[in-house]
């Protein structure tokens, strides 16, 4: 089973993607129309890049009449968030110790 931070990391590596995750936590709730115009690309790839954030969690889609209407789901990132604490927690151990190294060779 793929742990939940490598599909979050797989699927924001993507530019396009990452920029309409991105625009949709600063503006909020918006159409596939609306994100693409400024996306630089045409609508079935909006299209396509949503439907994999969709499955990764990111996104969710509320329909309403012909329009559906996409929203970051902002907790979906937590599994990012533990995964770089736990690495955080990690790398400043290591410090920790190469400092103390460091004394020690100095004195």
């Amino acid at each position: 089973m793929t742990p939940p931070h490598d599909i979050l990391f797989r699927t924001l590596a993507d530019p396009t993607r990452r920029a309409i995750f991105e625009r949709l936590c600063r503006e909020g709730e918006t159409t596939v129309g609306a994100l693409t115009e400024q996306a630089g690309v045409s609508q079935p790839v909006v299209s396509k890049h949503l439907s994999l954030l969709k499955d990764a969690g990111l996104v969710r889609g509320r329909i309403d009449g012909r329009q559906t209407h996409y929203s970051a789901q902002i907790m979906a990132l937590s599994p990012l968030m533990d995964w770089t604490s736990q690495m955080a927690g990690f790398w400043e151990n290591r410090f920790d110790h190469l400092e103390s190294l460091l004394n020690r060779m100095d004195q």
